[in-house]
């Protein structure tokens, strides 16, 4: 299955912005009708009232003629456009910068920074600081008699403006940086969801594997059994003997791994197949990793360390599988893994002869789709989703994860530790 990518998907969710708009309206509402008939303010209350009953209409057509769920980026502009403007018009009758209610009118862009693009978001603060500097030297007095007596200063009456623009861009920015990360994020974990469902699902393959071993038990015995005549009468026949003796081989390991099947369905791997030591769980990610690489892979255990079992899991597996697998991709010739255990800490280390990683990033590790500005080697390149995942599985199973690069190996280190009481309690 392959995911979207939901880092470059923007959109508003309509019920939720329809009850926003509501607010605001319910809130215009109130303020120009007791400002007018309570405080006896005068200003034009008609065109006031006008300007809320466009609102009213906009959403009015969002609830009963837009259909869609989801308002997409471009509509979004749209009607976040039509907030601001109508915000404007209230504004420039009742005072312009001065009046007290102007904070609001960077509410919509700041709003749709975290979910609209970047063009959309800088388009609305474009405009939002049009409106502020038009309503700086253009408006309407305050309501009388509010305007009668009211004077201020020109350095804090323009200050008000700039105030106003520095927020602005300061809240979107804010806002825009948190948001992408947070998308980000998102995806992220749906990728780590998807492994580690697999992952699962390679698990609940195993009844079907069971089945699948109890019919292939008659014909990999006869096979045997032709093979095993085979080696009787062709005995002296050196050319082809040796085939003969690799396919009885071959079966025979058929036949074990079927035995192991049928025993145990729900096996996927040796090392998972049972609780087992951190020293045990090492050694078995290793190998697994020995059948295809060339790297040397350098083991280095506290001859005291626990020897208690840990409950077996993919988390942790996944986890270590990871971070090993990064050190055989970037390392040079040699993997070193130490473990350190005592009565309260277990501690693994992972260390390689690579390059390291870049320090512009190294702060920043664990997080997802990080690049570095540092030029690699395009099949070394990666996203850093596979930091991600192992660490955040690591973490969610109590681990404290340190990143580094080794003073003594030259290239990455990852230090790996658990609380004992953590470790054997999962």
């Amino acid at each position: 299955m392959k995911f979207f990518e939901t880092s470059k998907y923007h959109s508003f969710k309509k019920s939720t912005y329809i009850t926003l708009r509501w607010i605001g309206i319910i809130g215009q509402l109130i303020a120009v009708n007791f400002v007018y008939f309570i405080l006896g303010f005068e200003f034009d209350f008609f065109t006031s009232n006008f300007a809320i009953f466009l609102g009213i209409l906009s959403n009015l057509y969002l609830i009963y003629i837009y259909k869609k769920t989801q308002l997409s980026d471009r509509s979004a502009f749209l009607f976040l456009l039509i907030d601001i403007l109508q915000l404007g018009i209230l504004l420039y009758l009742s005072g312009g910068i001065i009046n007290p209610f102007i904070i609001f009118i960077i509410i919509p862009s700041v709003f749709s920074s975290s979910n609209l693009s970047f063009k959309t978001n800088t388009l609305l603060v474009i405009l939002t600081t049009v409106i502020i500097v038009f309503l700086t030297f253009f408006s309407e007095d305050l309501p009388a008699p509010l305007s009668d007596h009211f004077h201020v200063s020109p350095y804090y009456f323009y200050s008000i403006p700039i105030a106003l623009i520095v927020a602005l861009i300061f809240l979107n920015y804010f806002a825009m940086t948190f948001g992408t990360q947070s998308r980000l994020r998102k995806e992220a974990l749906a990728k780590m969801e998807e492994v580690m469902a697999k992952e699962h699902e390679m698990l609940s393959l195993g009844g079907q594997a069971a089945a699948a071993a109890h019919s292939l038990g008659t014909p990999l015995s006869t096979i045997k059994i032709i093979t095993q005549e085979l080696l009787k009468q062709l005995k002296d026949n050196k050319e082809v003997i040796q085939d003969i003796e690799l396919l009885e081989s071959q079966v025979e390991r058929c036949n074990q791994i079927l035995k192991r099947l049928s025993l145990n369905p729900n096996q996927e791997d040796d090392f998972i197949d049972e609780d087992l030591t951190m020293r045990d769980y090492i050694k078995e990610i290793v190998y697994s990793f020995k059948e295809t690489s060339d790297k040397k892979f350098i083991l280095n255990f506290d001859q005291d360390s626990n020897k208690k079992k840990i409950t077996k899991s993919i988390e942790i597996v996944y986890g270590l599988r990871n971070f090993i697998g990064n050190a055989n991709k970037f390392s040079e010739k040699n993997i070193f893994i130490t473990l350190k255990s005592d009565n309260q800490f277990t501690e693994v280390i992972i260390e390689d002869d690579g390059p390291g990683y870049p320090y512009d990033i190294i702060s920043k590790i664990g997080e997802p789709y990080l690049k570095s500005l540092k030029k690699i080697e395009k099949n070394k390149i990666g996203l850093g989703l596979g930091l991600f995942i192992g660490k955040t599985l690591l973490e969610k199973n109590f681990a404290f994860l340190q990143f580094r690069n080794s003073e003594t190996r030259g290239g990455a280190e990852v230090i790996i530790k658990w609380k004992n009481k953590d470790l054997f309690n999962i």
